[in-house]
């Protein structure tokens, strides 16, 4: 069992329960949450069940979830990012917070990249919370294939972040996904190329009938990561 207790706020939904589910099964501690108690255990039930007896997966509300979590995924829809932030902004101080999240929008044509005054989302969390460690990581990542796929994922979680401890410390919870630590993809401002990216994968699925996934050629990875 690993050490450090994961919450995962927002995690009732597709995205964030897959992600639960990835990290209670690799041996990780995890709490999720949500505005409300109720639909957090029901998700922590559904965890529980995929991620097999000895998954160690609780519930709480989204201000609660983070006590004595270390580390918090914020995975929940950019429409209202901003106002549910500044409410939690007490509770995600001193903490290592990873934004997940895509700021997207959606017409006829299909998915495309939301403007954000901040530049991203994550640089919108960390303008709101900076007494938080802010990551920005797991956008690329299919909510179904989190949830159904066997085994690790054949793609690569890219992660950027100002802080190099912090992303490293990142990079090596995509191991319970991926197989593979992730990969460094820079300060935290590529996150205005990282999160607006989501809508081109959107896109692939929705013309070629798929669930694309990000594979990133020549980076060698030490195995002493994983």
């Amino acid at each position: 069992m690993k050490s450090s207790k994961i919450a995962v706020v927002g995690g009732t939904g597709p995205q964030g329960k897959g992600l639960a589910y990835r990290f209670a099964a690799a041996g990780w501690p995890v709490v999720i949450g949500s505005r409300s108690a109720e639909r957090a255990e029901e998700a922590a039930l559904e965890v529980r069940r995929r991620a097999g007896d000895r998954a160690v997966v609780s519930a709480a509300d989204n201000a609660s979830a983070r006590a004595a979590c270390p580390i918090i995924l914020l995975v929940v829809p950019y429409d209202g990012h901003r106002e549910l932030v500044s409410e939690l902004a007490p509770h995600f101080a001193g903490k290592l917070v990873v934004s997940c999240v895509n700021p997207l929008g959606f017409d006829k044509s299909g998915g495309y990249g939301l403007d954000v005054e901040e530049g991203s989302a994550a640089e919108q969390l960390r303008d709101l919370v900076p007494d938080a460690t802010v990551v920005a990581a797991f956008h690329h990542l299919s909510a179904v294939n989190l949830w159904e796929h066997e085994g690790p994922l054949p793609e690569d979680v890219l992660v950027c972040g100002d802080d190099r401890s912090a992303k490293d410390e990142v990079a090596r919870l995509a191991v319970a996904i991926t197989g593979r630590p992730g990969i460094d993809g820079g300060a935290l401002r590529v996150a205005r190329q990282l999160e607006p990216l989501t809508a081109v994968l959107i896109n692939v699925n929705r013309r070629y009938k798929t669930r694309s996934g990000l594979a990133v050629n020549g980076v060698v990875h030490d195995p002493r990561a994983a």
